[in-house]
């Protein structure tokens, strides 16, 4: 016997076969309107179902034959991609069908949501969403932390921030203090990657953390001396100013802000807490972690170290965000 033919990862091969959309699919489209890009092991594990197999099948069906799912051309150029789980988006016609039943909101600019640009672009965004899903998947099913989307805190922020193009760009009310240490001027303002929050229950009381999340592939130079260049920790920088001045309150109105760092290896993980170690401030509301490397075959995408394992500070104890606070 012959079994069925394998169809392609990387393009369409439609069969003809009839499908009939169920409410887990609508749910499968809802999720990716909120994580733009998301692999397939990452919807199975918010929308569920009883077999991981049978899911993925479902993935391909509602990519070949509905058309409904676009599987990202840019996630096949990355090292080892055959070995990785696909990642999906929603295609127009995904839009259409939530924009039917009432589902249809705006795009949430807590990360890219343009056209697909370079392949760079691409797994930078990808990162920044597999990244934050991993924090709220920790969440699911925890009556004593709720996971706080981005769109909530800006629906609560000031007027002028909720009307703006950018709201996500958080200025330092006071740029002359972004001058500090590093010898690179600032522009006072940083854009995070995301923002968002988790609520704690603690008895009768809920208290909450918010957090502005920093994806790094290691793109960016961690120091540099020459004026104007931009550097991963003069982008630190602009945080502790931003956080100094209460620039997190007047633009957000939220009252604290931790700043995660999410690296692509433990090695740059450690030389930039290396660095940030070398220089005078506060470097408790900075946390870092990072995602490091799946080996070839192995399922899944490294972001498993972000769950159960505290943060690391520079000179503090580490931090597990998901602990609520005596």
């Amino acid at each position: 016997m012959t079994g069925k033919p394998r169809r392609s990862r990387m393009k369409r091969q439609a069969t003809g076969k009839r499908l009939d959309l169920t409410p887990r699919d609508l749910a499968i489209f809802e999720l990716l309107e909120r994580y733009r890009y998301l692999r397939s092991t990452f919807i199975h594990a918010f929308v569920g179902g009883a077999s991981e197999t049978r899911f993925k099948e479902r993935l391909g069906d509602l990519y070949h034959e509905g058309g409904y799912l676009n599987r990202p051309e840019q996630q096949w150029e990355t090292a080892h991609s055959r070995y990785l789980p696909a990642a999906y988006e929603n295609s127009d016609r995904a839009r259409e069908v939530l924009a039917a039943h009432g589902k249809l909101a705006e795009p949430c600019p807590h990360m890219p949501y343009g056209a697909s640009g370079a392949g760079r672009q691409f797994v930078h965004s990808l990162m920044i969403c597999e990244a934050l899903a991993s924090i709220e998947l920790q969440t699911i099913g925890r009556p004593d932390v709720r996971f706080v989307p981005w769109p909530e805190i800006l629906a609560k922020a000031p007027e002028k921030t909720r009307r703006s193009v950018l709201p996500l760009r958080l200025s330092v009310p006071c740029p002359s203090l972004s001058q500090r240490d590093t010898r690179i001027p600032s522009r006072g303002q940083v854009i995070p990657d995301a923002v968002f929050g988790l609520e704690y229950l603690v008895g009768a009381s809920t208290y909450y953390r918010f957090f502005a999340l920093e994806a790094d592939r290691g793109t960016m130079p961690i120091i540099r001396t020459g004026v104007g260049q931009s550097a991963f920790l003069a982008k630190l920088s602009i945080y502790e100013d931003l956080l100094a001045a209460g620039g997190h309150r007047s633009h957000l109105g939220i009252p604290n802000l931790l700043v995660l760092t999410v690296t692509a290896s433990e090695s740059r993980k450690r030389h930039i807490m290396s660095a940030l170690s070398k220089r005078s401030g506060d470097s408790a509301p900075f946390l870092f972690s990072a995602v490091g490397q799946k080996r070839p075959g192995a399922d899944g995408c490294g972001f498993e170290a972000l769950s159960g394992v505290p943060w690391q500070r520079v000179g503090h104890a580490s931090l597990d965000i998901f602990e609520a606070k005596p």
